[in-house]
């Protein structure tokens, strides 16, 4: 591999192997879409080169196991949209989230496995296509093959009652 790499990157500027890596990267990524069950979610995120040093030294921010399976929260969001599956979560009310504030179930917040804490994200209803801009300040959801967990109040706006088919874009740090 690294060898197809060097031959691919030979005539290229240090500058421009990065972008050369992520296109390689890339088509092998697509290559796994040849599988026989269709992917669960879709993803155009693309790492940026340098992430700010508070987000990278953040406890909540670290890679983290549940269930036996370990997360590693992106560097940066930058570029970031999937789209998945979304529920909802409100029972919580006081719990603390995993940045440190208290759970507030009417608030616009949600829970995701490996955004950065905190990210403004753009949640579309892809049935609706209502939206709703929510900080991301907890991680979750760990049940199912599910993208974001939402606030109730979230969930609300966007007119979603159990689960629904969303977009999630970064917009901005919060």
């Amino acid at each position: 591999m690294v060898r197809v790499f060097d031959g691919l990157a030979a005539g290229f500027s240090a500058s421009n192997r990065q972008l050369v890596r992520l296109l390689l990267i890339a088509s092998l990524v697509s290559l796994g879409g040849c599988a026989s069950e269709p992917p669960v979610m879709i993803s155009s995120y693309v790492p940026e080169a340098e992430a700010p040093v508070y987000k990278r030294l953040a406890p909540y921010n670290k890679p983290y196991k549940v269930k036996g399976k370990t997360y590693t929260p992106l560097p940066s969001a930058v570029g970031y949209k999937a789209t998945g599956t979304a529920s909802w979560y409100g029972a919580e009310s006081g719990n603390r989230t995993a940045s440190g504030a208290r759970f507030r179930p009417h608030g616009l917040t949600a829970a995701h496995k490996t955004l950065p804490i905190p990210s403004k994200v753009r949640v579309t209803n892809l049935k609706t296509g209502r939206f709703v801009e929510v900080v991301i300040n907890d991680r979750g959801p760990f049940k199912g093959n599910r993208l974001i967990d939402l606030s109730q109040g979230a969930a609300r706006q966007l007119g979603i009652s159990g689960l629904a088919e969303v977009s999630v874009e970064y917009i901005g740090d919060s």
